[in-house]
């Protein structure tokens, strides 16, 4: 039995939505190791299992940045909810101190410390992300000034 013109044609177009779907699928998959979500320390405590990288997010502390001589540096991270005390050993940003919205990128290890290899800290609602700012406006503990208008 010979196929028609339109039926090898639906043919073709069937074989190439099944091809570009499979396609499709490899690269998801292939990206489920890179995606890394963002929670704030009381998310991460529900959600979060040991060695899964994610981005922790939140207030740094006040009185819990204590500097080691080997470089390293401990804080907590806080939603007021809740904390987490992270470890990051490099060059903080300018912007990083107590009061001020941090997200710190990393894995939870065994202990409940959270180990950064990243940490980016932002002074207002204008730079930090998105993500960042409604969570913490969920958990009541943003304070958004707004800026004095200029003359």
């Amino acid at each position: 039995m010979a196929l028609s013109r339109k039926q090898k044609r639906g043919a073709f177009i069937a074989t190439g939505i099944a091809i570009l779907g499979v396609a499709v699928g490899l690269v998801l998959f292939a990206m489920s190791d890179a995606i890394v979500f963002f929670y704030t320390p009381s998310e991460a405590a529900e959600k979060v299992e040991q060695g899964k990288r994610f981005r922790l997010g939140g207030l740094v502390a006040e009185g819990s940045v204590k500097r080691h001589p080997d470089g390293r540096i401990e804080f907590v991270v806080t939603d007021t909810i809740a904390s987490m005390p992270v470890i990051y050993s490099g060059i903080l940003p300018d912007l990083f101190r107590e009061g001020q919205g941090v997200v710190a990128e990393g894995v939870l290890e065994r202990d409940g410390l959270f180990k950064a290899d990243s940490v980016l800290a932002k002074h207002d609602e204008n730079y930090m992300p998105r993500d960042v700012a409604d969570a913490l406006k969920e958990k009541g503990v943003w304070q958004h000034n707004e800026p004095a208008a200029s003359q």
